[in-house]
């Protein structure tokens, strides 16, 4: 029987296993798919696993999309100008990191009906998933893109990566058409951001990469009349359905009944 992990420190809010197994039971594909709280010194040892066969896939979550890179034989195209992976598996081989986080966000972003052309765009946080976000948000050409991390060195770092990108001290909000967390902030439920939201002017989209739980302070914050609000679901799911298609070679069915099986 194939196995796959989503690995990730902290894990325990992952939906991973729940929308993987119902698809592989769904498809009747012989396989299993489960979550593990891991630590740096367990990635080689993971991708060991699957060169070896012991394990088929690999999720990769915060903090551990660009910790996973010096253990991988090769990079997607998307993995390697983001510098962050979030799936894993054998190919021809070779233990290859993939990034479906673009594709991800991309979509879900189509899915609203917004057009990410010649918008402002304020993004909260620096790390694994965010360069997958700018390198979407420029490609759907996005006019700016702003920066804010509680540590701005690593918001820096970004800068080099990106070009355009302009870095701002975390609680200054410029003007802004879309805002995203792309934080940490709201998986606990005590989490505050300590920003005042409420500067915003109307009619903004605030997206919020987490997708469980439903809501946070993030998303209460942004909920305005005009706003849109937007959690991490749709792009949870597309990610999660690119993932599937690298291991099984098809793309499984997003639909209602996914989407009310994941929120019972």
């Amino acid at each position: 029987m194939k196995k796959y992990l989503v690995v990730g420190n902290p894990i325990e809010h992952s939906l991973s296993p729940k929308l993987q197994n119902y698809w592989l039971n769904f498809n009747k594909i012989e396989a299993i798919y489960g979550k593990l709280q891991v630590y740096d010194d367990d990635l080689k040892e993971l991708c060991n696993s699957i060169k070896n066969g012991q394990l088929n896939g690999l999720n990769i979550t915060v903090p551990f999309k660009k910790k996973i890179i010096p253990h991988l034989d090769v990079l997607s195209g998307h993995a390697l100008r983001t510098q962050s992976v979030n799936t894993v598996c054998l190919n021809n081989g070779n233990v290859t990191g993939y990034n479906t986080d673009i594709e991800g966000f991309e979509l879900s972003i189509k899915k609203l009906n917004y057009d990410v052309k010649n918008k402002k765009i304020v993004i909260l946080g620096a790390g694994g998933v965010v360069p997958s976000i700018i390198y979407a948000l420029k490609k759907m050409n996005a006019q700016q893109i702003y920066l804010s991390n509680r540590t701005k060195e690593k918001a820096e770092i970004l800068k080099n990566l990106f070009e355009g990108i302009e870095v701002i001290d975390w609680g200054s909000l410029p003007t802004f058409d879309m805002i995203i967390n792309a934080t940490s902030l709201g998986l606990k439920q005590n989490d505050k951001f300590g920003i005042d939201f409420s500067v915003a002017e109307k009619n903004k989209l605030f997206f919020d990469v987490i997708y469980n739980p439903f809501n946070t302070d993030f998303s209460e914050a942004g909920n305005k009349p005009g706003n849109i609000i937007e959690n991490g679901l749709n792009m949870f799911l597309f990610q999660a359905q690119k993932a599937f298609s690298i291991w099984h070679n098809f793309e499984p069915k997003i639909d209602q009944e996914v989407i009310k099986f994941l929120e019972g």
